[in-house]
């Protein structure tokens, strides 16, 4: 049943998210930066590419999310206790918008694992081509993060998007 208590919850653990957001992007930038300017052999440079790519996308993500999650929690509770048709008119349309967008990203996330992957395994006993052995195992990595990360934020909004329904349904 939504409730004040419940849509703090929802926002507080989107906001707790999207530091792990930050945190696997910041990981992957530093790594690349190690890995190309430190380390420099050619499998190193090959995962630098995809740590920093998909490490900038998940840092702008979770900086994004954190940034908006208390503004957008305030507001809710407040159209939740004064104004619910905001609820119906702009939260539970935002959030179908949201939960259509997993449904994207996890397609975009599988997809670059899969290359990744198939790339890394092409050339797992190809050793002239290490930057590529390299890149396929990063991307598939950092995919596989990303991957699992929305997953646990797709989970949470569905039950926060039922609750919304639940609700709008009643009023």
């Amino acid at each position: 049943m939504l409730s004040k208590t419940a849509i703090e919850k929802y926002f507080n653990a989107e906001k707790a998210e999207s530091l792990l957001f930050m945190a696997f992007g910041l990981t992957g930038i530093i790594l690349a930066v190690v890995f190309f300017f430190i380390l420099k052999t050619e499998i190193h440079k090959g995962m630098a590419l995809p740590l920093t790519v998909v490490g900038l996308i998940l840092a702008i993500v979770g900086l994004t999310v954190y940034q908006r999650s208390d503004r957008q929690c305030v507001g809710m509770v407040n159209a939740f206790e004064t104004n619910p048709q905001q609820m119906k008119q702009v939260e539970l349309p935002r959030m179908k918008r949201v939960m259509k967008s997993f449904v994207f990203f996890r397609w975009i996330e599988i997809i670059l694992f899969l290359t990744g992957a198939g790339i890394y395994l092409y050339f797992i006993r190809d050793f002239r081509h290490d930057f590529w052995r390299g890149f396929g195992f990063a991307l598939a990595i950092m995919s596989l993060l990303a991957l699992a990360a929305d997953y646990f934020a797709e989970k949470r909004g569905k039950i926060y998007t039922r609750m919304l329904e639940d609700f709008v349904s009643r009023i």
